[in-house]
């Protein structure tokens, strides 16, 4: 005879599951609520949009998670780089407004084909040394220390322009077939990105040249969607071909120059500042100069300029505890976007810049890639309402990371913390100026479920948190809102 439950005992058992999957539902709709973006309401337009978009982005992620083999973000950057323009999910990326890029360095953001082209100007001198490149623009020989001769002169005398060409173009980039076997460690993926910036500094800093990059980084940007910008200079010494060399000061006048000219071609374009951002392995005596140096460009154009940084491997560098003196005594006077926590180590001086530049009082943090490690740094992002500029190509190029599934960005939009997505240097690792990284940030770090919401709460971020003033910035926010529902009222997803 069959053994029956009484009817009581099983409405027991549906009633204890039905409460079950009521809690479960509401712990996943509490952690959805929580993050980047899971506050905004969709307008129904935009709801069409996101079942198009998501649709798309199903269909890549689920093709990985069912042939992990093939899964494209589970290998490095430079293997997958040419598929992504074959992405549905990019092209909705690329079309999309996106607001503000807030950290970039200015010579590694244009492509190798650019910067290729300069090559081909009158009066560059070129030497092909033992150890390095060099490139100078010059009426005659740089110096007697190398062996000179004009670039056109080199490229004619090859006899093979195409290769010639190739081989030059390969010092104007970091990408390579074999990234494992070339970049075993971050030593030599770093070793390899400084030595990009020693090769073509000696060439971008000649004046007519330096103008003319900016002018076309910022039309490189707004043909990528972008509105506004925030770029880090070095502030190198230009030149003229007749050897004049010019104030550090003149170089961020030649930005603001280039700027005018810009935004006076394309009004559309909502703005451009500057943060200067020297190297920060120095002594003290060298932050004087430098601080001396800011102090001069907030004199004397202060609406242009941003505020202050330190640049370069932190690693290797020097670490913000070693300045506190100066960098207090000046935080009354400068914005400070800090590179902080830019590693993979733990309890060391690098991981612990994200601290200083905590009490220093940082608008925006550079990367703090290290930032889940310390609870309490980030509790104070939270309750500072501090910018994390976070760069994920970049990481994943420069050794931090390399399945990008596990970059800390996954955490930080779980916890709906105040992120700011950039590309800190795309030209060198040939990317786009912030479609790729958003497109990358977007199916390979953030929740499958991840939708909409999150794509346009981050470009909002990125004019929340630039450095525009209060009702500029109030301007920039309303004109982007205009560009995001023309994109909605537009959108047709058979074009993808």
């Amino acid at each position: 005879m069959r053994f029956l439950l009484p009817f009581t005992y099983l409405f027991t058992i549906c009633l204890a599951i039905e409460d079950y999957q009521t809690k479960r539902a509401k712990l996943l709709r509490d952690e959805s609520t929580q993050s980047i973006g899971g506050k905004i309401t969709l307008t129904d337009n935009e709801t069409l949009v996101n079942n198009c978009l998501m649709q798309l982005k199903f269909r890549e992620v689920d093709y990985g998670f069912e042939n992990p083999q093939y899964y494209n973000f589970s290998r490095h950057y430079f293997a997958y780089k040419d598929d992504i323009r074959k992405s549905k999910v990019y092209k909705i990326i690329r079309d999309m407004p996106k607001g503000a890029a807030l950290h970039i360095h200015d010579m590694g953001i244009l492509d190798p084909d650019y910067v290729l082209n300069i090559t081909y100007r009158d009066n560059l001198y070129v030497c092909f040394g033992n150890d390095r490149l060099k490139l100078k623009f010059s009426h005659a020989p740089p110096d007697s220390t190398c062996r000179w001769q004009l670039m056109k002169d080199a490229r004619f005398s090859s006899e093979n322009v195409t290769k010639f060409d190739a081989d030059l173009q390969k010092h104007f980039s970091i990408c390579v077939d074999d990234p494992d076997i070339v970049y075993p460690s971050i030593k030599e993926v770093w070793g390899a990105f400084t030595g990009y910036f020693v090769t073509v500094a000696p060439m971008m800093s000649y004046r007519p040249v330096w103008e003319q990059y900016f002018y076309d980084v910022l039309k490189k940007f707004r043909e990528d969607n972008i509105m506004y910008v925030e770029v880090r200079s070095v502030l190198l010494n230009l030149y003229e071909l007749d050897g004049t060399v010019y104030d550090p000061l003149i170089t961020a006048k030649t930005y603001q120059k280039a700027y005018r000219r810009f935004i006076k071609d394309y009004p559309d374009f909502i703005g451009a500042k500057l943060i200067y951002a020297p190297p920060r392995n120095v002594d003290r005596s060298k932050l004087a100069e430098y601080l001396n140096l800011a102090y001069r460009i907030k004199e004397n154009m202060s609406d242009f300029f941003a505020g202050f940084d330190l640049v370069g491997q932190e690693d290797v560098g020097s670490p913000l505890v070693e300045f506190i003196p100066q960098l207090s005594a000046a935080a009354k006077d400068f914005n400070f976007f800090f590179h902080a926590g830019e590693t993979d180590w733990y309890g060391t001086f690098t991981d612990e810049n994200l601290v200083d530049a905590i009490l220093l009082g940082a608008k925006r943090i550079g990367h703090a890639y290290a930032l889940p490690k310390h609870p309490m740094v980030m509790k104070a992002v939270v309750e500072n309402d501090i910018g994390l500029e976070v760069n994920v190509i970049s990481n994943a190029v420069l050794a931090l990371v390399r399945d990008i599934r596990n970059h800390p960005l996954s955490t930080f939009i779980a916890q709906g913390l105040p992120v700011v997505l950039s590309s800190d240097d795309p030209g060198i690792w040939q990317a786009d100026p912030l479609s790729d990284d958003f497109y990358v940030a977007f199916v390979g770090v953030a929740s499958r479920l991840s939708d909409l919401r999150l794509l346009k709460q981050l470009a909002i971020n990125s004019l929340k948190y630039s450095a525009l003033e209060h009702n500029a910035k109030t301007l920039a926010l309303n004109k982007f809102n205009r560009r995001w529902n023309e994109f909605i009222e537009n959108f047709n997803c058979s074009k993808y």
